[in-house]
């Protein structure tokens, strides 16, 4: 408290800790626990959210200052930073950016976008979209491996260290993808000298003193839009009995159980919808998590890639 009071008397504020490589602890947040861990490989679907934030300077995650003006996102789960391929199933367009904090609280959002990142993919403030996110596990390995050679991994986090081993990634299908010209008031990343370069997908390890890129090339790509329906799935089992008891669980919402895979492989899932509306999704979330249910999600059927 002296320090705080001695901070507010000479007009200085304190100093945000260096910016680091992140996993992190359990922890509650929109009334439920969540648990982040390492994962190069996560694709989700679901809706995105506009951080509300209306000026820089708050300290994210992972010890960096945020700027609404540049383009990055936050996620309950992922490392920080980490890189993420967002694309709005909407009207198509597809983006790289950073992840670098927690979020978003709202339960029924599955990422959450700076204002800049949200402008380029075509959202309004205050809006949502159907929204696909990937994990670019190149970019995302070079960004951890920056931090690290650089002194910024977490000391506190066992996760932070040693260096991942590095896997070969499973083939993906080909995107057809186009480059756009930039939105109004977009910053060329060929012209923009603020802005790095991008990334290759084969980084050479940075010296230790060279840190991390704040951002990567405002370049939006375009793909097919593809915006699909809404759902609430509200669990995956191993078990057909155990979906089968959630599914009666929730019949009065119109619940049905989905096998999916095949062999040891197979799994159980429970879902609602298709939703019209967001609004009427985040309804059946509220009720199906008033029944006791936690872990349910609002996804993008069929979008899943």
């Amino acid at each position: 408290m002296v320090a705080l009071l001695l901070f507010a008397a000479t007009g200085c504020a304190a100093p945000a800790p260096a910016p680091r490589y992140v996993v992190g602890p359990p922890y509650p947040l929109g009334g439920e626990w969540h648990y982040p861990r390492e994962d190069f490989a996560l694709v989700e679907t679901g809706l995105a959210v506009v951080a509300p934030d209306a000026r820089p300077g708050r300290v994210t995650a992972n010890g960096e200052r945020h700027d609404p003006g540049r383009p990055s996102a936050a996620h309950r789960t992922l490392q920080l930073p980490a890189a993420l391929r967002v694309t709005n199933l909407e009207n198509g367009r597809a983006l790289l950016l950073r992840v670098n904090d927690r979020g978003p609280a709202h339960i029924g959002r599955v990422v959450e976008l700076s204002r800049r990142a949200a402008e380029l993919l075509g959202i309004p403030p205050g809006g949502t979209a159907r929204v696909r996110i990937a994990v670019a596990p190149e970019e995302s390995r070079a960004l951890a491996a920056s931090l690290r050679a650089s002194g910024g991994a977490d000391p506190a986090d066992p996760a932070a260290s040693p260096a991942p081993i590095l896997v070969a990634a499973a083939p993906r299908a080909a995107v057809a993808a186009e480059a756009l010209p930039p939105p109004p008031g977009a910053r060329a990343a060929a012209t923009d000298a603020a802005r790095p370069a991008a990334m290759p997908a084969q980084a050479a390890a940075p010296s230790r003193s060279a840190p991390p890129p704040p951002a990567f090339p405002e370049r939006v790509e375009q793909e097919a839009p593809a915006p699909g329906h809404l759902l609430v799935e509200t669990g995956t089992f191993s078990r057909r009995d155990s979906a089968a008891q959630q599914a009666l669980r929730l019949a009065a919402l119109g619940a049905r159980l989905e096998p999916v895979g095949g062999g040891r492989q197979r799994q159980f899932r429970v879902r609602i919808g298709p939703l019209a509306t967001v609004a009427e999704a985040d309804r059946v979330l509220e009720r199906v998590r008033a029944s006791g249910v936690s872990g349910a999600r609002i996804l993008v059927d069929d979008a899943v890639r």
